[in-house]
């Protein structure tokens, strides 16, 4: 079984940090192998004081059930643990949310794709404790798609945006650990970083090999098989077709009034992708895009994990859509997650050029290669920064 940097604390804590006070930065999947959360495991812990609780988008405990909903700080009732928001008013560890505090620990459970915001609100943590000479702890997770595949665009720099701070192929192969390592490395180099690792993970391992328990990191990533398909099925967001939020299968099930279901998977079969069926569906999502309306579409069923490409699956819904309902589809208008004047498309995807060549009608071959050319590169830099075998 795998242990995690949360299971590994107590042997694991860094000598030099004993006895400090501490704040942590959890959310709902913050647990040990046991399903105790990371809250209660810190209270019971004679190596150091907990004094500070922080939480990402979504909340300390998922209270947010819908994407880009702020939320803000209040006193924790069970612990008496003031409670910090880090997706409100501020996205930055504040100096006065710090105060009382000596060292800052990470437990955030991520899901393998560049876009989902725990990563970043790790490295503006990071910024914050760097410029209030704190000293950082990282408890490591597994990156639930395995640490072997990566996949699709490298963020350019001119779409920055809080669904990708810093150069990342979408899919990254990485763990929470290992990007802390880049970040570091690459940008913060005194900082004072600290990273307990896991025992017994494998970058060969998707997270129901670890034996480790799932729990939602957030609302709408009910299950792994959320994840597999999230490097792709996010670029949606930036569309007007609904990505299945407000459906028991967020992600998995897409679609929008327009389509017919039947004529949409006909098109995708032309792309030949692997490892993947498409099944011709008709739904309502509850709440979201075209909530309360008909939709056809399709449910994407995963068949070989290792075969399928989620984000060129997701490009190629993308671009059949396109090119069958040029007059329908849309691409979604800012403001999106903080960024007013870029398209959502282009800061989902980091670059602008996906866009503009499924505007222009080019090939997925041809897209694919000048992805897979950026991706390469970035395996360069990655492999000096991974921490497992």
């Amino acid at each position: 079984m795998v242990l995690t940097g949360l299971d590994r604390l107590e042997k694991s804590w860094p000598k030099e940090l004993k006895g400090l006070s501490v704040g942590l930065l959890v959310h709902p999947a913050s647990v040990n192998k046991k399903l105790e959360h990371t809250v209660n495991a810190f209270l019971k812990s004679k190596k150091f004081r907990l004094k500070a609780l922080f939480g990402p988008q979504h909340g300390i405990r998922g209270e947010t059930q819908d994407n880009m909903v702020e939320w803000e700080g209040f006193r924790d009732p069970q612990t008496g643990l003031p409670v910090c928001s880090l997706y409100g008013h501020a996205r930055k560890p504040e100096p006065e949310m710090l105060k009382d505090t000596n060292v800052f620990v990470i437990d955030l459970q991520d899901i393998g794709s560049r876009y989902y915001t725990f990563i970043w609100t790790m490295e503006l943590c990071m910024q914050a404790c760097l410029e209030n000479k704190k000293s950082i702890v990282v408890l490591d997770r597994p990156n639930p798609l395995g640490g072997l595949a990566i996949e699709g665009t490298v963020l350019d720099m001119s779409y920055a945006s809080f669904v990708g701070q810093r150069p990342l192929p979408i899919r990254h192969g990485m763990t929470v650990g290992e990007i802390a390592n880049y970040l570091k490395n690459e940008f913060y180099p005194s900082l004072n970083l600290h990273i307990i690792k896991m025992q017994g993970w494998k970058r060969k391992m998707l997270f129901d090999q670890t034996k480790l328990p799932w729990v939602m990191p957030s609302p709408n990533m009910p299950t792994l098989d959320t994840a597999i398909v999230y490097p792709g099925m996010c670029l949606l967001e930036g569309t007007n077709l609904s990505e299945g939020r407000g459906t028991t299968r967020p992600f998995e099930i897409f679609g929008a009034p327009f389509i017919e279901p039947d004529k949409l998977i006909r098109r995708l079969k032309e792309f030949k992708l692997s490892g993947v069926i498409f099944r011709p569906i008709y739904f309502q999502p509850t709440f979201q895009k075209h909530a309360g309306s008909l939709c056809g579409g399709s449910q994407i069923h995963v068949i070989d994990r290792n075969k399928f490409r989620p984000f060129k699956a997701g490009v190629s819904i993308l671009k059949a859509v396109s090119d069958l309902y040029p007059e329908q589809f849309r691409w979604k208008e800012p403001p999106y997650e903080y960024e007013t004047q870029k398209m959502p498309i282009d800061i989902l995807a980091g670059t602008d050029r996906l866009r503009r060549d499924i505007e222009k009608g080019e090939n997925i071959k041809n897209m694919e290669s000048w992805w897979s050319s950026e991706t390469k590169v970035f395996e360069k830099i990655r492999k000096k920064y991974l921490l497992y075998k």
